[in-house]
């Protein structure tokens, strides 16, 4: 591989003035500046990234870790940063920690060792060591979706627990009532948040929900379609709410299998409104959020504090969710029965 004094060598100069024309940091003349590029030309020269980030202290490369880089959510996510990055000069190294506390905080080291310019997190779930290496990264940090209790960085995320509550609400609207709900992991605080809007929809209503009438799942469709199986089992719901798109989607797997009609037998409303969502038959209610605006938003957030636009206190920027009505919920086919003795319904 040629370095910068072979380049020297055949155009005739100093590796200095080769330096100068490479980096654009000093005049040179246009005799000198047409010698060294011809050689750069001849020996298929190509300045080292490292020797040049060690001297402006700067690499224009950005660390992403995602908790799992074959969820749609996190791929749109994953492309709306990178893309947003790639049109401001600066590269993206992508690393998915496939829901693991000790990968990702290995990830964390090896980002720390590349000398990035600045990191975007979203979580594998609560990691107080995580957050302790976070705060000295010595680098501006974004964390999008998925807070991390204990750290100090700026907070990129949709309205959880709106939009799980918008979710139920609908439901409750069309008529249902006996409602399940799959959660995601209980480890991570954007399933508790969904949960907790579920609740909080249910309570508005008057219906108490007992424990059966809520399965955990893992954010992805087999664990949809193992908590929904569960669900209809125990609790034969006349509507689900899916504590995201794929697990909505295992869900609907699991209804077909059991010959219960979606939406006539059982509505089925997810959350995140990945592509997928709107092609799968019958088409998913959801709760949407413009997941790519969602990764452009977090990168935007992180190159203002890169560049200094943005400084002080870290802050909370919150995308708005909102209903998107598609062919998987209707009213139920039978009415609620609803309790003469009470004002209060159990689910």
């Amino acid at each position: 591989m040629s370095t910068i004094k072979d380049v020297a060598a055949l155009a005739g100069v100093s590796y200095t003035t080769v330096s100068h024309v490479v980096n654009n940091s000093r005049p040179v003349s246009d005799d000198k500046r047409a010698r060294v590029l011809a050689a750069i030309a001849e020996l298929n020269y190509v300045p080292s990234a490292v020797a040049r980030s060690l001297k402006a202290n700067a690499t224009a490369t950005i660390g992403l870790i995602v908790p799992n880089n074959t969820n749609p959510y996190f791929a749109e996510i994953a492309r709306g940063i990178e893309g947003y990055f790639r049109r401001n000069g600066y590269c993206v190294f992508l690393c998915n920690s496939d829901n693991d506390i000790e990968t990702q905080r290995e990830y964390l080291r090896v980002l720390h060792e590349k000398r990035i310019d600045g990191l975007i997190v979203a979580s594998a779930g609560d990691d107080a060591k995580a957050a302790h290496a976070l705060n000295h990264a010595g680098v501006p940090v974004v964390i999008v979706d998925r807070p991390i209790p204990g750290l100090r960085a700026d907070l990129v995320q949709i309205d959880h627990e709106t939009g799980a509550a918008m979710a139920t609400r609908h439901l409750l609207d069309l008529g249902h009532r006996r409602i399940g709900c799959i959660a995601g992991p209980a480890t991570t605080a954007v399933s508790v948040m969904r949960v907790a809007g579920f609740k909080q929809a249910m309570a508005e209503h008057g219906i108490e929900v007992l424990p059966d009438a809520i399965v955990a799942g893992d954010f992805s469709s087999p664990g949809g379609y193992a908590a929904a199986s569960a669900l209809f089992d125990a609790l034969a719901p006349t509507a689900i709410f899916a504590g995201n798109d794929l697990m909505g989607i295992g869900a609907l797997r699991a209804a077909a299998e059991r010959g219960i009609r979606v939406p006539e037998d059982c509505s089925i409303v997810g959350f995140d409104d990945v592509e997928l969502s709107r092609y799968v038959y019958p088409s998913l209610t959801t709760v949407g959020q413009a997941i790519l605006r969602l990764g452009e938003t977090a990168a935007s957030a992180l190159l203002d504090r890169i560049n200094g636009v943005v400084s002080g206190p870290t802050r909370k920027l919150t995308v708005e969710p909102k209903l998107l009505v598609r062919e998987s919920s209707a009213p139920p086919s039978l009415p609620a029965s609803v309790s003469s003795s009470s004002h209060q319904q159990k689910v």
